[in-house]
């Protein structure tokens, strides 16, 4: 783990600044209305099986066609765009339209990410842990870690983890409360650490 950490404190000199600014529009974002998280909800669930950083051009080209398009042309735009799952995901978007007005209020509900989490993977079909993760953080709640192969590979690469053959949630779970304490460690969060760790791959601060 030593070597994991040296390499975080490194990125945190390099690019801490950079990272402390996206963490501020991932507050703001979480103070905005209920709509503009919905539309943070869908840039997420684009992101299953997908390029995140495809989906953002999406996000940005659709934007308030989220919450208004009919899933017939939203399908068809998501196909023009390039997404691999369009009929699918622009199911799963109209069908999470009942909550676009009432999300902020829902989330706010609940004593802890965990909680709004466990609520968004029972209630969003297209959403996992990982994709909830993914939306919590982006909307200002710092305490979940993103848990996907990617950063699997890293934790593998440092002898952390064997590489699971599918992420089951009692892997994700676990594989969360490794990066809780590698970010506890290096005296930032969860939401920071991937951040870092996804730089260090990509040389990229994405959301």
């Amino acid at each position: 783990m030593e070597e994991l950490l040296e390499l975080v404190r490194k990125l945190r000199e390099e690019v801490g600044n950079l990272v402390d600014l996206r963490m501020k529009e991932f507050q703001e974002l979480g103070r905005r209305p209920s709509r503009e998280m919905f539309k943070e909800l869908c840039f997420c669930i684009l992101t299953a099986n997908f390029s995140a950083e495809r989906s953002i051009k999406i996000q940005k080209e659709i934007d308030d066609g989220f919450l208004t398009l009919p899933e017939p042309e939203l399908a068809g735009r998501l196909r023009a765009l390039g997404h691999r799952y369009p009929e699918a995901r622009a199911r799963y978007i109209v069908l999470a339209r009942r909550y676009s007005d009432s999300l902020r209020e829902i989330l706010s509900s609940f004593g802890s990410g965990a909680e709004a989490r466990e609520w968004l993977v029972r209630n969003i079909k297209g959403i996992g842990y990982k994709e909830a993760s993914h939306f919590l953080r982006n909307v200002g709640y710092m305490d979940l870690a993103i848990v996907d192969f990617h950063m699997i590979d890293i934790l593998v690469r440092h002898k952390l983890v064997e590489r699971p053959k599918t992420l089951t949630k009692g892997r994700y779970l676990e594989t969360e409360a490794l990066l809780r304490e590698i970010a506890r460690r290096s005296g930032i969060t969860p939401a920071e650490l991937d951040l870092y760790l996804w730089y260090s791959e990509t040389g990229k601060v994405l959301k």
